[in-house]
């Protein structure tokens, strides 16, 4: 048997997980992330960036799509549930694919159920949120962060990562530039230990 390969013993399931780049230990498109652990297996894991938001609004993507957003009487565009969030990075694998983290998990065509929350990756949840009846918080990224099989213990082995059990009002209810620090107190660990080791905030 190769022994480089993880049995599914020694697989730790980091599921639900926050994983926090270290500084200098990770880098290119994944430097100074935090990423939201959707699944972890023997066979490889999936997560999504959450601090990294892009200039394309929630409203722009929709529009994209041709979903009409409709505006509930007495409300104006604004308003929208939609109109507000940007449309954040999730990783550098398929980056042309839309993911929606929400709570409630709700019951769409193609998710998978994180608890309290749910991954979907099919139409219908944003056609809900431009109904104006969409999940009550949602998080919506372009693309995903993958590992192969034992390709995440290994960069854990070599102390790449920080992880810790995820909370989900980081994920929804922090602004996208406090989510890291955010993290790292759940471990209770202060960010300027961390970013003074890599030269640069």
């Amino acid at each position: 048997m190769d022994s480089s390969q993880p049995t599914p013993e020694t697989v730790t399931d980091l599921s639900n997980q926050f994983l926090m780049a270290m500084p200098g230990m990770v880098t290119g498109d994944l430097a100074g992330t935090v990423i939201y652990l959707c699944e972890h297996s023997p066979k490889g894991a999936l997560g999504l960036v959450i601090n990294r938001p892009t200039d394309l609004s929630l409203a722009g993507l929709l529009e994209k799509l041709e979903l009409k957003l409709e505006i509930a009487p007495g409300q104006t565009a604004d308003q929208h549930p939609a109109h507000q969030p940007a449309v954040f990075f999730g990783g550098p694998v398929q980056t042309d694919r839309g993911f929606v983290l929400h709570s409630p998990a709700g019951d769409y065509s193609s998710s998978i159920k994180l608890g309290r929350m749910a991954l979907t990756t099919s139409r219908d949840v944003l056609e809900a949120v431009a109904h104006g009846n969409g999940p009550e918080h949602l998080l919506v990224t372009l693309g995903f962060a993958g590992w192969g099989a034992g390709q995440l213990e290994n960069e854990l082995a070599q102390n790449a990562w920080l992880s810790v059990p995820a909370q989900e009002n980081i994920i929804f209810d922090i602004p996208p530039q406090e989510r890291y620090p955010a993290a790292l107190k759940l471990l209770g660990i202060d960010p300027v230990m961390l970013t003074g080791a890599a030269g640069h905030a």
